[in-house]
């Protein structure tokens, strides 16, 4: 396997830029495998999609290095008085917070 695939793992030698293992990218995948089983228990298949659609908002947070609690509260108290064909803008990558005085979020 290593000497079939020798080129690249040498490639960090050549490229700096390249990291030497990938422990980065395995510990952004832990929750995934931690959560596996916790994901059976959903109730149902739409329980299910509903679970993903929220890790998915979560881990899509946490890559654009944002705080994922943060977010999805200012996103929530947006979304109903967001205009439709601007939804694109509350997504994790484009997503800008309120300046202080105008959240309307009631306690």
């Amino acid at each position: 396997y290593a000497l079939n695939r020798w080129d690249a793992f040498c490639l960090f030698l050549e490229d700096g830029r390249v990291a030497i293992d990938n422990n980065p990218a395995e510990r952004a995948m832990r929750p995934i495998g931690i959560g596996r089983k916790n994901w059976l228990f959903a109730g149902n298949d739409a329980g299910g999609e509903t679970l993903a659609r929220a890790m998915t908002l979560i881990e899509s947070a946490k890559l654009s290095g944002l705080d994922p609690q943060a977010y999805l509260a200012d996103v929530l108290a947006r979304i109903n008085d967001h205009i439709n064909p601007r939804l694109y803008e509350l997504l994790p990558w484009n997503w800008k917070p309120l300046p202080t005085g105008d959240n309307k979020i009631a306690a």
